[in-house]
């Protein structure tokens, strides 16, 4: 997963040196740090035939939930550079980040019910773009608020009782995800609207196991996984505001 884990860890960097007021701790592996922006400034934007986090989905190309993580990754990296007082390199990949926003939207349209595409390449398809989320959360404000309400509206056509499923191959869904994918407008009432079908699903399914964050979004059914600490990203909303 390397466009997948670039992205992170410039995203948990950015996330730490947020926290903690400087780039300190990014700061003692630098030079690999800025191995991961250079190979997503090559790779990122358009991703090969790889996994993403979602790999119980399999392989895809041109990714466009994959494309923001390494977007906001770059921008990301430039927050980073600005805070290590290197003002050039931050610039430069800030407007490398911002470059690729409306190469993305142009690329992204024509998704099912107005939003965008699961991949560049498959036209009325879609998926939760939960990687957006980060870019609200570190206030990068790379993508205009446009591309997260022609989201929701997607998500809201495409609702099963339990939940939106992860895209539109499978009936399948995380619960993280979801509260992720809530978060992306900043409205309480889309938020509310997103975890309304987790709660359904919590308080309905005949599973009886700890918490389940793979799940069948149409039935109720537990897919895999228990009690595993990705169910902590339930906890995204106290990182926003909301109105």
């Amino acid at each position: 997963m390397p466009v997948e884990e670039c992205g992170n860890m410039l995203i948990l960097l950015a996330a730490t040196a947020e926290k903690e007021g400087n780039a300190d701790f990014a700061g003692r592996w630098w030079g690999e740090v800025t191995k991961w922006a250079e190979y997503l400034s090559q790779f990122g934007y358009d991703p090969g035939n790889q996994l993403c986090t979602d790999d119980f989905a399999g392989h895809l190309a041109h990714n466009a939930n994959l494309s923001i993580k390494s977007i906001v990754a770059l921008g990301c990296y430039a927050k980073l550079a600005e805070m290590r007082g290197e003002k050039d390199v931050a610039k430069r990949y800030r407007a490398l980040a911002e470059s690729m926003v409306p190469k993305w939207i142009e690329a992204a349209k024509g998704g099912a019910h107005g939003g965008t595409r699961i991949a560049f390449d498959q036209p009325n398809t879609w998926s939760l773009k939960y990687n957006l989320v980060w870019d609200r959360v570190l206030k990068l404000n790379l993508f205009p608020e446009e591309v997260a309400k022609g989201e929701m509206v997607t998500y809201r056509a495409e609702a099963f009782p339990y939940g939106v499923p992860l895209d539109s191959r499978k009936t399948y869904t995380k619960a993280d995800w979801i509260v992720w994918a809530g978060c992306l407008t900043g409205e309480r009432a889309d938020l509310e609207f997103m975890c309304s079908g987790l709660y359904n699903f919590l308080n309905t399914t005949p599973d009886r196991v700890p918490f389940c964050d793979f799940y069948i979004a149409d039935s109720a059914l537990r897919r895999a996984f228990t009690a595993r600490s990705v169910v902590g990203g339930v906890f995204m909303p106290l990182l926003l505001e909301l109105r």
